[in-house]
């Protein structure tokens, strides 16, 4: 494991910090290729290679806040692509692996403005390495990669076309076990077709919210729309809300037991006798 007191990742990795308030020609780029292929290249089984794209990617200009985001995009990928053939309980490993990028990505651009900040690079830094560990070290759980839909001869033609249909399907796949790959494709279908992503969205909230879910799916949630935000309806936007759809298609149904008391504070509050023959 790489410690933060390595002084040549340290070193380059410095350099990131100083990122936004230097005039360097920034090859890197604000560009959803540049994060697109730092993200692959933190997928990978190879924890030197990885050490060594991170550094390159700050030599060509990348700050803290551009590592974040890469960070992000492929902790998303390793619940994309999580094997259904894993023990149940291993969805939380990604999970944690995921939003803990979100985390840190939010609190990276957060201190990015702030020039006070700006020369204490040591935290940022370990928590940058940190994330890429984790990435690393839950490789397994992509061994095999589960299919993203669309890939290969995976056809999405014949899914529902309409919004109205997708939301309606998807509702429905909610209420089934066993419905992960099929939520997924249905997210897809909504997004390649060019529908207004916060529709599909509000469709994911509105299918946790009916569960008695923990906070683990909320969080996905949020992570995923805040991530979902820096890349827009592009591919790695899609693989993000796909990442969010299997997380969540994967705990549910529950048996919604939340909805039965709210139906009883609601009949109470009309006077209505729930009990006829008491």
């Amino acid at each position: 494991m790489v410690s933060v007191e390595s002084p040549p990742i340290v070193t380059v990795l410095h350099r990131a910090g100083s990122a936004h308030r230097l005039p360097v020609d920034r090859i890197f780029l604000r560009s959803s290729g540049g994060y697109g292929e730092l993200a692959q290249d933190l997928l990978g089984d190879d924890p030197s290679a990885i050490i060594g794209a991170l550094e390159a990617a700050v030599s060509d200009g990348a700050s803290f806040a551009d590592l974040g985001r890469s960070l992000c995009y492929a902790a998303a990928l390793r619940v994309a692509r999580f094997g259904t053939a894993n023990e149940h309980g291993d969805w939380e490993t990604a999970h944690h692996v995921f939003t803990y990028c979100n985390a840190v990505h939010q609190g990276l651009k957060r201190i990015s403005s702030d020039l006070d900040l700006g020369g204490h690079f040591v935290e940022p830094v370990r928590a940058i390495l940190h994330g890429a560990t984790a990435i690393y070290l839950i490789r397994y759980l992509n061994v095999p990669p589960a299919r993203l839909p669309g890939e290969v001869d995976d056809r999405l033609e014949g899914l529902p076309s309409t919004v109205e249909d997708i939301r309606a399907s998807l509702l429905d796949t909610f209420d089934r076990q066993h419905q992960v790959e099929a939520t997924a494709r249905l997210v897809a279908r909504h997004l390649t077709l060019g529908h207004p992503p916060e529709l599909i969205i509000s469709a994911l909230a509105r299918a946790l919210l009916r569960e008695d879910a923990g906070f683990h799916a909320y969080q996905i949630l949020e992570a995923g729309v805040r991530q979902f935000s820096e890349w827009g309806n592009t591919e790695p936007g899609r693989h993000i809300l796909i990442a969010v759809a299997r997380y969540l298609a994967a705990h549910s149904p529950t048996e919604r037991v939340l909805l039965q008391t709210a139906d009883i504070a609601a009949r109470l509050s009309r006077g209505d006798r729930l009990h006829e023959n008491a």
